[in-house]
């Protein structure tokens, strides 16, 4: 069996969670998205946010860490089970990307993914692309942020 037939169409997997502190959303504003609602507590009170809140960017950026800390386990479990190194390549972007509700400082998002498509590639032989979409919850139960991706992944 491949890595490939593991994967399977509505498929779900829960890939991790992350508590957003203060330090952490100033840190990432300052350096990579320095609005004011990012970056001060007084500042964000005054906003429409109403209160500091992490960027859609760093929401997105954990997203990415959970991803591949996620997806590396993954693989290492199969491969400790005896099966080949599989091919896991990279994606050709996401779509329909939004935030959708602030993510605040104390927030505990949980983050998830769903295969919602797969096929082989006309193009490349030996490789196939898996469609997904991925969400973020609150510890409220509230979706704050969602995308849909697709990734290169051997078929072989």
């Amino acid at each position: 069996m491949s890595y490939w037939d593991t994967i399977t169409i509505g498929e779900r997997v829960e890939i991790g969670s992350h508590r957003f502190d203060a330090a952490d959303i100033k840190r990432f504003a300052a350096k990579y998205d320095p609005q004011p609602f990012h970056l001060d507590e007084e500042a964000a009170r005054a906003s429409v946010l109403g209160g500091l809140c992490a960027s859609g960017w760093h929401t997105t950026a954990v997203w990415m860490r959970l991803n591949v800390d996620s997806q590396t386990a993954r693989v290492r479990e199969f491969v400790a089970a005896g099966n080949p190194v599989p091919k896991v390549g990279p994606s050709p972007g996401l779509k329909n990307l939004r935030w959708l509700k602030p993510v605040y400082t104390g927030d505990t998002v949980t983050f998830s993914q769903h295969v919602t498509a797969k096929r082989k590639s006309a193009s490349r032989p030996g490789w196939g692309v898996i469609e997904f979409s991925c969400e973020g919850v609150n510890q409220a139960g509230e979706r704050v942020f969602s995308f849909d991706a697709a990734a290169f992944y051997g078929t072989d």
